[in-house]
């Protein structure tokens, strides 16, 4: 028996001290651990305190005889999986196929030789480790593929939403043009434009999301300055966030310390906590950005005055897949959940919270 598993247990139940210490004894020297009892009631109390992988049970005993002890076993849900080998001077047919009726996996007939008694022990154990096995594996299927039915259905959720509405606008046009030619507005053509970037990015989200997952966030640390990526966002927001009526607010102050981090993956982190509150808001909402020291990491800060996020939105906010208001349609929440897992690599934390007067704040920490 190899050494570094963990040693199997056998519950001897025999009303005969000598079959109880022969068995002991042989089941010992091969490495068992063995526990014994000499009537059905102490079998089953034994069995209640500490569940055994197999149980050896002979069937004349007083009281309770074997055959009742293994139907109370197999009634209940918490020992019903035991193996239980009968072993018995009674040696007609009939005694066997009852010993097989009431749940025996096997049955030994006295007297027993000890080659056959351990052949059959470990037979039973082996299978008993390939059901599990098998078990497990079926579990870990059904669940990939509940995962898969969820994946596919926000999948479709969110890749239809914006080529249903690129449809609508190109039908519409086509329906209202006269002849060959008809000159189209330079707002439609932006929606359009807008309507085609949602599905490159949730594209490029679901495969960016997915190599993560397989192979971890590759990074390429190096010495950042948070007020000037605070700078860098101002200017480069400027256009969208003049869009929304918003305005940002850059509050990093000059002087913190430089962080360790990835400048391509953290912009992302920033752009994607700065497209949700746009997307969550109504316009003219105030963004502000802040940091502060905690201990050795840089705590960041992206706070808005909008509308705020209910405490059972938080707590799943950061998840793969939301559901809805309506609790029933899934869609994918890849841009936050490509932020955690952009944090969780750099070694921080991110989270949010509702602020103290009006709207959210997210926020994460990254070490200096």
């Amino acid at each position: 028996m190899n050494q570094l598993t963990p040693r199997p247990s056998v519950l001897i139940v025999d009303d005969l001290p000598n079959n109880v210490r022969l068995l002991s004894i042989m089941l010992t020297e091969k490495g068992y651990q063995v526990r014994k009892a000499i009537n059905g009631q102490m079998a089953l109390n034994t069995v209640r305190s500490l569940i055994p992988d197999l149980i050896l049970l002979d069937i004349n005993m007083p009281d309770l005889n074997g055959y009742q002890v293994c139907e109370q076993l197999k009634a209940d849900e918490k020992t019903r999986e035991i193996p239980v080998i009968f072993i018995s001077a009674l040696d007609d047919v009939l005694d066997k196929v009852k010993a097989f009726q009431v749940g025996g996996v096997d049955y030994i007939s006295k007297p027993f030789q000890g080659e056959e008694v351990m052949a059959r022990i470990e037979n039973q154990l082996t299978i008993c480790r390939q059901k599990k096995q098998l078990q497990n594996e079926i579990k870990e299927r059904q669940k990939a593929e509940e995962t898969l039915e969820i994946y596919l259905h926000a999948v479709s959720h969110d890749l239809r939403n914006p080529v249903i509405g690129m449809s609508m606008i190109l039908n519409n046009l086509i329906k209202n043009s006269q002849g060959e030619t008809k000159e189209v507005s330079r707002k439609i053509l932006q929606q359009m434009a807008d309507s085609c970037d949602r599905q490159l990015t949730l594209i490029d989200s679901l495969v960016e999301t997915r190599q993560n997952d397989l192979w971890g966030v590759s990074l390429e640390l190096n010495p950042l300055s948070l007020y000037e990526i605070g700078q860098q966002i101002s200017q480069e927001w400027e256009l969208r966030l003049k869009e929304n009526q918003a305005t940002l607010i850059n509050n990093f102050p000059p002087d913190l310390p430089l962080v360790n981090a990835d400048d391509h993956h953290l912009w992302r982190v920033f752009e994607n906590l700065l497209a949700n509150a746009l997307k969550h808001n109504p316009q003219g909402i105030i963004i502000t950005l802040s940091a502060r020291l905690e201990g050795n990491y840089l705590r960041c800060s992206i706070a808005d005055n909008g509308v705020g996020i209910s405490e059972t939105q938080r707590k799943k906010l950061f998840d793969r897949y939301q559901r809805g208001n309506n609790n029933h349609q899934i869609s994918l929440g890849l841009g936050l959940y490509l932020c955690r897992q952009i944090i969780h690599a750099h070694g921080g934390e991110i989270g949010i919270m509702n602020n103290d007067e009006k709207g959210s704040q997210f926020w994460f920490t990254l070490p200096y």
